[in-house]
C-alpha cells in the first residue's frame, strides 16, 4: 500500500487521534508511525492539510527541534507519562469499588 493510500484510508477518528498525538509534547513521531503507519513527514503534511494556517504555524514552531518528539533524541526513556496526581488516584478507595 502506498503512503498516500494510507492517508486516504484514515477515518475521521484516526485523523483526530493523530492530531491529538502530534500536539502532545511527550508523544514521539515513532509512536504515531507504530500505531498508524505514518512517517514524520506524512504527519507534518496531514497537520498542514487539516489545520488552519495560524494553528499550523504555531504547531510547527512548537514541534520543530523538540527532542521529545523524536525517540532517539529524547532523554525520556520510559515513554509512559504519569501524572503527579496518579498516586492519589491509584490509592483512592472509591475508585476500587
Amino acid at each position: 500500500m502506498k503512503r498516500s493510500e494510507k492517508v486516504l484510508a484514515l477515518t475521521d477518528a484516526d485523523i483526530d487521534r493523530i492530531i491529538e498525538m502530534a500536539w502532545e509534547d511527550r508523544t514521539p513521531f515513532d509512536a504515531i508511525e507504530a500505531q498508524f503507519g505514518l512517517s514524520e513527514q506524512e504527519v507534518i503534511n496531514l497537520m498542514r492539510r487539516e489545520m488552519k494556517p495560524t494553528s499550523w504555524r504555531m504547531w510547527r514552531a512548537r514541534v520543530q527541534g523538540r527532542s521529545t518528539k523524536h525517540a532517539d533524541l529524547s532523554a525520556v526513556k520510559d515513554a509512559r507519562f504519569k501524572s503527579g496526581q496518579q498516586r492519589s488516584i491509584t490509592l483512592n478507595k472509591i475508585s476500587k469499588r
